[in-house]
């Protein structure tokens, strides 16, 4: 049993998290206190919630780096509509599609142009920042002009927890379901793990390529939002660099980079590993300049972990076939 426990990355991960955990609280004991724990999960929900969204594009052999853009234009656009006194409902649901049809973008450009993911969205990151400052003139929208309800939301506690924890928490259950439950979650795993077979299937790479980029864009959609009100403040370069740490948080819960293996729980306890050791960072007396290099170096100590556990892949004894059939 502790054999097939030490197999298993998400039971390491796990064991890692509480390790780092127990390390922290013996030189700081607060920080293991329910209410520090509970504000560390809720910092860490909008990295838990891109992580997701980034999951299913990764399963699909693609990536999606305009994530940190997405979430910065649609909270602009929120926090815009709530200056304009759009009720708060109507906010969500247009961040909500917003971001899916700026994720719609990166998907038909793969899809219909075969272009690899990672040149389209390094293009559209840039375009999403670039339509942000074309929206505001490079201003930035602050507290004062945001409306008290807005801000108040993913504030507001419940069952001691804020909110914003609670969406996650949320997003994380229908995610799991969806994954487990539905064709498309199931699609996302063989056209990653083997494309050729995925054809031969009925599965359609390119269209379940772009839904993975449509999710992707709506959960950066809503955290955009969630993101904006929570902090109080839009600009252009709200959120820059976090794309970093929504695939590091990938690769540490062991969603290969290759597609098509991984788990819910991975990419949330990756998610979970790189909040806390953020959050310690400023309790150790760590320079919050090296959080980027510690994100860098992760992800390529998780890459090699990853590449080494998966072994040697069997031949592939099907015919070539169309890759965007």
């Amino acid at each position: 049993m502790l054999s097939s426990l030490l197999k298993s990355r998400e039971a390491v991960l796990a064991f890692a998290i509480l390790v780092l955990v127990a390390l922290i609280a013996l030189r700081f004991p607060a920080f293991v206190a329910p209410s520090n724990l509970a504000a560390v999960f809720t910092d860490t929900s909008p990295l838990i919630i891109l992580a997701l969204g980034q999951m299913a594009v990764i399963l699909t052999k693609c990536i999606d780096l305009s994530v940190a853009a997405n979430l910065a234009l649609c909270g602009m656009v929120a926090a815009m509509l709530n200056g304009m006194g759009v009720p708060l409902p109507a906010i969500l649901l247009a961040v909500i599609v917003l971001g899916a049809a700026l994720g719609a973008v990166n998907g038909l450009l793969v899809w219909t142009l075969n272009i690899p993911s990672i040149v389209v969205t390094l293009g559209t990151m840039t375009i999403f920042r670039g339509i942000i400052f074309l929206l505001t003139d490079g201003k930035w929208i602050n507290a004062h002009q945001m409306s008290a309800g807005f801000k108040a939301f993913p504030r507001a506690a419940f069952l001691g927890l804020p909110v914003m924890a609670w969406i996650a928490l949320a997003v994380v259950g229908c995610f799991a379901l969806f994954i487990a439950r539905t064709p498309l979650g199931r699609a996302l795993f063989a056209v990653g793990g083997n494309p050729h077979a995925a054809v031969y299937t009925g599965i359609h790479i390119g269209k379940t390529q772009f839904a993975a980029f449509v999710i992707s864009g709506a959960l950066a959609g809503l955290t955009g939002y969630l993101w904006v009100a929570r902090y109080a403040v839009a600009y252009v370069d709200i959120a820059g660099g976090f794309e970093l740490d929504v695939v590091a948080a990938c690769v540490i819960g062991g969603i290969a980079i290759a597609g098509g293996a991984g788990s819910v729980a991975g990419a949330v306890m990756g998610a979970l590993f790189l909040g806390i050791i953020k959050n310690a960072l400023p309790v150790v007396g760590i320079s919050p300049f090296w959080q980027l290099a510690i994100s860098g170096s992760t992800i390529l100590i998780a890459i090699a972990v990853n590449a080494r556990s998966q072994g040697k892949k069997g031949r592939i004894i099907l015919k070539q076939a169309e890759h965007r059939a």
